[in-house]
C-alpha cells in the first residue's frame, strides 16, 4: 500500500496499473501482435519461421475467472512472446466455445435470449484476460456462436455427411463416387439386384447407410424430468441426472451418429506421430480399445447369438450366455412360457419369459452404465431358451443381465465363470456350472483365475499356452463355420445430436418420405430462429416411454419450409435437434488461420503455412498441426478424439494438408487452494484465516484446513482482477509462472505474491530512481564476474523458455538481479547489463519490461526483440573443482585451471594437505583422473 513514506516513483500497484493500461493501448493501436498470412485480408510479409500457439477453447462463464484459469494462458503467452522476440511469425489468439447449457438454462429461467447472456459473458471474460497483457492477434478472435463461424461448422458437417469410408483404401471418399460404383456394377447391392432395379427410396437408403453421418436407433440417457437426453457424464452413479436429480432411463432414440469407428485404427496408429504426453496417448488407446479376439456364434434354434471375446481359448468353459438388456434378441428369443422345471431364481418373478425380460429391462434402464459396470450385485433373468456351445455341443442357458453393455462388442457375452470374476459372481447367485479352462498357478486359492497358464478341460487345446490355444481355436472356428478371428474396439460411434435450442442447427431437411436431404452450400448458414420458449418439453419424471420435444420443434414457421432443391418447390421439414457443443471446438484451429474469409473455411495457402506438415523440421512422419496446443488433461479423450476425427476426414477429402490437428500437446497443471471450515462444518472466508504454530484460526476460533479446488461455495476464490488491483498484472504473471513447473498442480498462496512484487521493485530500482524518477544507467564496461553471470543467465534462459520451464527462468532472473544489485548497490548499472536483463524479463512481465526499455531511450516496442544472445567467451569455466577420493571415499577437494592436463590435476590432488597426510609420502598404487569430474586415489 502507498503512503506518505512511499517514494513517489516506487513500482507500486498504482504505478504498475498505469504502465500496464498504457502499454496495452499501445499494442492495440500498433497491431503489435498481428501475425500476417501469406494471402487474403490478413496478408503481409511472412517469414518461413512461423509458430502457431493455441490455448484450449474456453467457455465464457458468467462467473468469470479465478486465478487458476489463466495459468495456461499466461504460459502460452510467455512462450509465444519469447519466440516472437526471436524473430518468428507467431500466431496466438483466443476465441470462445460459446454454445452451451449454462446460457441456455439462464434463458429458460429468465426468458432472455442465450445470445445476450453469452455476449455479456464474453465481454466480461475479455476484460479480465486483456488486463493480463496477453499478446493475442485480436483480428482472429472467434466465437462458435457467431453466424459467420457456425456457417462453416455446418459446411464441415455436410462434407462429412456427403462422404463414406472406403475400407479398401482406409480413407473417406465423396459419396457420389460410391453411387457411381453401384451404378457401374463395380459394387454389388446387398441382395444382389442391379442398381437400376432398386427404387429411388431403396437407392437412397442404401447410400445413406454408408455415410459418415447417419441416423440410427441408439441407446441414450433419456431424462423425462428435464425433457432432454443427457451425456454419460451428467448421470450420477445411482442413475439420476446431476442437474435436478431426476430419474434417467436408457432408451433407444433415432439420432444422428458420426461414424468415428471407421477411423479406429488410424486414430490409434497415428498417435505415434504426435508429440503428446504418453499418458494422453495411453488414455486415447484405452478409450478406442482395440483388442484381438474372435466372434463366435452360438446356435439358438433357427437363430444364433454372436459374441465377441478376447479369450476364445476359454470357450470350453462357457456355461451360459448373457445378453445386454437392450439387445434385440432379448425379445426375439423369448418363448411363450417357461420350460418345465425352470429354476425359480432364474425367472425374476415373471409369469412368462416376456414379462420377466420386460420388467428387468425397465429396472436396468434406471441405472447408469457406470453403476452397471461397477456393481458386485449380480442380477438377471433367464430368457427361456438354451443355446448350443459349438465346441462341445453342450446346451447352455441364455440370460439377460445388466452387467453386459450393448455398447461393447456385440452386446452379448459367453460367460466363463472359471476365468472371469463377474461371471463367477453371477454363476454363484444363479447356481450355474463353473468349469476352469486354465490351470491356476500353484497355491492359488481365489475364485475366478484370470492369469495365464496351460489349457485344461478343453479337449484338443489341453496343455497349450494361451497364445497357442487362441490361434488353434480361431482356426477351428473358422474351418467349421462357427466364428472367425476379429479385431474389436471399445470406441462407439459419436452420438451427434442434442434436444436443445442453443446449438448449431443441422443443414438437413426431410422430404415427404421422411428421408434426410442435405442442403446445398448456397443455403448456408441455417440460422437459429427466434423462439418464445427456450426449454424442451418436460414430462413426468418416471415416464420412461415419453419422447423428446425440443424447443425448435415448436418453431412452426421455421420447421416447415418450402425449398427448391432441384425438383421444384416442395415442402420440407427441418431437424429440430441441434449439434452438440463438441462440434464448434472440433475445428477452430482451422478458422484461426483465416477468420475473415467468406469464400472458404480456410484458404489452402494459409492453412499450409500455419498447419501443414514440415518434414524438414520435424521428420518425414510429421503430421502437421498446431505447433503447441496447451490445456487441461480433462480433454484428453473426447475433444481431442473428435478433433482428430474431423481433421482426418477433411484431410482425406483434400480440404487440409495434414492428417492431425495438433502436432504438440502440453497439459498444464492446476492451481488449487486451501479452504477452511469451522466447528459446524461451514466454510469461512479463506483470506480471513490466520496461521499460528501450524494451526488455523478465524475470528479467534480454530478452523480445519482443506486442500483442493477453488470455488465460491468454498469461500476461497481469488480473482485475477484482485491480484491486478493489489499488485499489478506483471507481478501476478510472474508469481503464477514461478510457482512451479507448468505441468504440475500447486497450491495458491496470496501472501507469497509479495515476493514477486519485491523482485520487480528491485529490478525497477536498477533503472529508475524511486525518489526522483530519474532514469539511471552508465555506459561503463561491466566487470568480468558480472559478464559471466549475465551470459550464463542468457544461455540458461533460452533453454528454459524453449522448454516452458518458466519457473526456473524466473529464478535465474532473480539470481542475476541480486548479483547486479549487490555489485552496483546504489550506483547506476551498465546499459549493457540492464538491456539484456529487461529483454529476458519481457516474456514473463511484458509491461514493466516495455516501460524500462523505453526509459533507456528505445522508441520501438521490444515485442519483436531482439532477444539477447550469449557470448560463448563467458560460458567457459576458468577453474574446475575436483572431488578427490581415497579408496572410493571423498576426502578432499582441489581447484585447478579448467584447461589443466591430467598430470597437473594428479599433482594438485596428491599435494592437497589432507591427501598428502593420508598417503604419508607413499606412492599410491593407482591415481585415476576423470577429466572435469573427479580424482580417485587407490592406496
Amino acid at each position: 500500500m502507498s503512503d506518505e513514506s512511499t517514494p513517489a516513483h516506487r513500482y507500486t500497484a498504482a504505478v504498475a496499473n498505469s504502465i500496464e493500461s498504457r502499454w496495452q493501448r499501445y499494442w492495440e493501436e500498433h497491431g503489435t501482435f498481428h501475425a500476417p498470412n501469406p494471402t487474403g485480408p490478413l496478408a503481409g510479409d511472412v517469414p518461413p519461421d512461423k509458430l502457431f500457439v493455441q490455448d484450449m477453447f474456453p467457455y465464457p462463464s458468467g462467473a468469470g475467472l479465478h486465478v487458476g484459469h489463466p495459468l495456461g494462458f499466461i504460459g502460452t503467452d510467455t512462450f509465444a512472446r519469447y519466440h516472437r522476440m526471436n524473430g518468428r511469425n507467431v500466431l496466438h489468439t483466443m476465441g470462445f466455445d460459446a454454445f452451451g447449457l449454462p446460457a441456455e438454462q439462464y434463458a429458460v429461467q429468465t426468458g432472455q435470449h442465450p445470445r445476450i447472456t453469452t455476449e455479456q459473458n464474453i465481454a466480461r471474460y475479455l476484460s479480465q484476460i486483456r488486463r493480463l497483457g496477453l499478446g493475442h492477434d485480436e483480428r482472429r478472435r472467434i466465437a462458435t456462436t457467431d453466424l459467420s463461424y457456425y456457417r462453416w461448422t455446418q459446411w464441415i458437417f455436410l462434407q462429412i455427411y456427403n462422404a463414406w469410408f472406403d475400407e479398401r483404401v482406409s480413407k473417406a471418399r465423396p459419396i457420389a463416387e460410391l453411387e457411381a460404383e453401384y451404378e457401374r456394377g463395380d459394387r454389388a447391392t446387398p441382395d444382389g439386384r442391379a442398381w437400376s432395379e432398386l427404387s429411388r427410396i431403396e437407392q437412397r437408403k442404401l447410400v445413406d447407410s454408408h455415410r459418415l453421418v447417419y441416423q440410427s436407433e441408439a441407446p441414450v440417457n433419456w431424462c423425462p424430468g428435464l425433457g432432454t437426453v443427457v451425456a454419460n457424464e451428467e448421470v450420477t452413479p445411482d442413475g439420476r441426472s446431476d442437474r435436478g436429480n431426476f430419474p434417467v432411463f436408457r432408451k433407444n432414440l433415432r439420432q444422428w451418429m458420426m461414424r468415428i469407428t471407421a477411423y479406429s485404427d488410424r486414430l490409434i496408429d497415428d498417435l505415434d506421430m504426435l508429440d503428446w504426453p504418453e499418458k494422453v496417448k495411453t488414455m486415447q488407446r484405452n478409450w478406442i480399445g482395440r483388442s484381438a479376439g474372435a466372434h463366435i456364434r452360438f446356435p439358438v434354434g433357427d437363430a444364433a447369438v454372436e459374441v465377441f471375446t478376447t479369450r476364445p481359448d476359454t470357450v470350453f468353459g462357457a456355461t451360459y450366455l448373457v445378453l445386454a438388456p437392450e439387445h434385440p434378441l432379448g425379445d426375439a428369443l423369448t418363448p411363450a412360457a417357461w420350460p418345465a422345471g425352470v429354476d425359480e431364481r432364474w425367472t425374476g418373478g415373471g409369469a412368462t419369459p416376456a414379462e420377466a425380460v420386460a420388467a428387468y429391462r425397465r429396472a436396468a434402464a434406471q441405472k447408469s452404465e457406470l453403476d452397471r459396470q461397477e456393481s458386485r450385485d449380480k442380477t438377471g433373468v433367464f430368457v427361456g431358451v438354451h443355446a448350443v456351445n459349438p465346441v462341445n455341443g453342450a446346451e447352455i442357458p441364455v440370460f439377460v443381465a445388466d452387467y453386459v453393455l450393448m455398447g461393447y462388442g456385440t452386446g452379448a457375452i459367453m460367460a466363463v465363470p472359471g476365468q472371469d470374476q463377474r461371471d463367477w459372481d453371477f454363476a454363484t447367485v444363479f447356481g450355474l456350472p463353473i468349469v476352469r479352462t486354465v490351470q491356476p498357478t500353484a497355491g492359488f486359492s481365489g475364485e475366478a483365475f484370470t492369469g495365464d497358464g496351460p489349457a485344461i478341460n478343453s479337449a484338443f487345446l489341453d496343455g497349450m499356452d494361451v497364445a497357442e490355444a487362441k490361434k488353434t481355436i480361431i482356426a477351428w472356428l473358422e474351418q467349421n463355420g462357427h466364428g472367425e478371428g476379429r479385431l474389436q474396439y471399445k470406441l462407439r460411434d459419436w452420438l451427434f445430436a442434442r434436444q436443445r435450442y442453443w446449438g448449431e442447427p443441422f443443414p438437413i431437411v426431410y422430404d415427404s418420405d421422411g428421408l434426410p436431404v442435405a442442403l446445398p452450400e448456397s443455403m448456408l448458414p441455417v440460422a437459429l430462429p427466434e423462439v418464445e420458449d427456450y426449454s424442451p418439453r418436460t414430462f413426468d419424471p418416471d415416464d420412461a416411454d415419453s419422447e423428446p420435444s425440443p424447443p425448435l420443434s415448436r418453431a412452426a414457421d421455421w420447421i416447415e419450409v418450402e425449398l427448391d432443391l432441384g425438383e421444384g418447390r416442395k415442402t420440407y421439414r427441418r431437424d429440430a435437434n441441434v449439434m452438440p457443443q463438441w462440434a464448434g471446438s472440433s475445428w477452430y484451429q482451422l478458422r484461426y488461420v483465416d477468420p475473415t474469409n467468406e469464400e472458404r473455411f480456410s484458404e489452402p495457402e494459409n492453412e499450409r503455412y500455419w498447419l501443414g506438415p514440415r518434414p524438414q523440421e520435424h521428420g518425414e512422419s510429421d503430421p502437421g498441426g498446431v505447433d503447441l496446443y496447451i490445456g487441461g488433461i480433462e480433454h484428453a479423450v473426447l475433444h481431442l478424439l473428435y478433433s482428430r476425427f474431423w481433421q482426418k476426414v477433411l484431410y482425406d477429402l483434400g480440404h487440409v494438408s495434414g492428417p492431425e490437428p495438433y502436432r504438440r500437446l502440453f497439459n498444464q497443471g492446476y492451481i488449487q487452494a486451501y479452504a477452511y471450515t469451522d466447528s459446524r462444518g461451514v466454510y469461512v472466508p479463506a483470506e480471513e484465516v490466520t496461521e499460528r504454530d501450524g494451526r488455523f484460526f478465524h475470528n479467534g476460533q480454530e478452523v480445519r484446513q482443506e486442500y483442493g479446488k477453488m470455488g465460491k461455495s468454498l469461500k476461497n476464490v481469488v480473482t485475477p482482477d484482485e491480484m491486478c488491483d493489489r499488485y499489478g498484472a506483471d507481478t501476478f504473471r510472474f508469481y503464477e509462472m514461478s510457482m512451479g513447473p507448468m505441468e504440475v498442480s500447486r497450491p495458491w498462496a496470496t501472501k507469497d505474491v509479495i515476493g514477486a512484487q519485491r523482485f520487480l521493485q528491485r529490478m525497477w530500482r536498477n533503472v529508475v530512481d524511486e525518489t526522483t524518477g530519474e532514469v539511471r544507467f552508465t555506459d561503463e564496461v561491466p566487470d568480468d564476474d558480472t559478464l559471466r553471470a549475465l551470459h550464463r543467465t542468457i544461455d540458461g534462459i533460452h533453454a528454459d523458455y524453449a522448454a516452458m520451464r518458466f519457473n526456473t527462468a524466473g529464478a535465474k532472473l532473480i539470481e542475476l538481479n541480486n548479483h547486479v544489485t549487490k555489485v552496483y548497490g546504489g550506483r547506476p548499472c551498465p546499459r549493457s547489463v540492464l538491456e539484456p536483463m529487461i529483454l529476458m524479463l519481457a516474456p514473463l512481465c511484458p509491461h514493466i519490461a516495455e516501460e524500462m526499455w523505453a526509459a533507456l531511450g528505445h522508441t520501438e516496442s521490444l515485442a519483436h526483440g531482439p532477444f539477447p544472445r550469449a557470448d560463448e567467451r563467458y560460458l567457459v569455466e576458468e577453474t574446475v573443482e575436483y572431488p578427490v577420493q581415497v579408496n572410493g571415499k571423498v576426502r578432499a577437494r582441489v581447484t585447478v585451471a579448467a584447461d589443466a592436463g591430467q598430470d597437473e590435476v594428479r599433482a594438485a590432488a596428491l599435494a592437497e594437505e589432507k591427501i598428502a597426510a593420508l598417503t604419508e609420502g607413499m606412492e599410491p598404487r593407482k591415481v585415476i583422473v576423470v577429466p572435469g569430474r573427479l580424482v580417485n586415489v587407490v592406496l
